[in-house]
């Protein structure tokens, strides 16, 4: 399955999580098995041939594309949580939303110094999760080889703020 193909396997939520926007549901590509398979191949295709020591996802979508990938490259994957969900020592780094501010964790031992990172997550929109989570990466000595994300959201213009990094979207919306 293309890329071009995925975005019939995104289902339209009006007025989810409130009032005048529309959530792009993913769990019917997740549920098609050739199109599950298709986006882990194709984010996978995406840094074929480089070294990939750690695959970072994000709570909590992101888990379920970056765990596969972790696997398809060998490597080791390493979950990024909402503060207060890791058991262990953390590193944290905050970052801001559209109305105040959140905090992403990552347990100290995740990423060693010099590792490859690819971090996966389901949606780019802001890009503010994404930022933070290349912070936390590089806070820990890792250096990040690329971003992918199932859908960017254009029209809020995320990636912006990931200028300096390798960004994947297999399905973008303009509006």
């Amino acid at each position: 399955m293309k890329a071009s193909e995925l975005r019939d396997c995104v289902r339209d939520i009006a007025d989810f999580p409130k009032p005048g926007v529309t959530f792009k549901d993913i769990t019917p590509l997740l549920s098609n098995t050739d199109a599950f398979r298709s986006t882990v191949d194709l984010i996978a295709d995406r840094f074929e041939g480089q070294r990939v020591d750690r695959v970072l996802g994000v709570e909590a979508r992101g888990f379920i594309i970056a765990a596969p990938v972790a696997y398809k490259f060998g490597a080791a994957f390493v979950p990024v949580r909402k503060a207060g969900k890791l058991p262990w020592e953390i590193e944290r780094v905050e970052y801001e939303l559209e109305y105040g501010t959140d905090l992403l964790e990552i347990h100290r031992d995740a990423v060693d110094p010099g590792d490859s990172v690819v971090i996966v997550d389901d949606v780019l929109a802001t890009g503010g999760t994404a930022a933070a989570t290349a912070r936390l990466v590089e806070k820990l000595g890792g250096s990040v080889l690329g971003l992918a994300f199932v859908i960017e959201l254009e029209f809020l213009e995320g990636r912006q703020k990931l200028e300096d990094h390798d960004v994947l979207s297999l399905i973008t919306y303009e509006k």
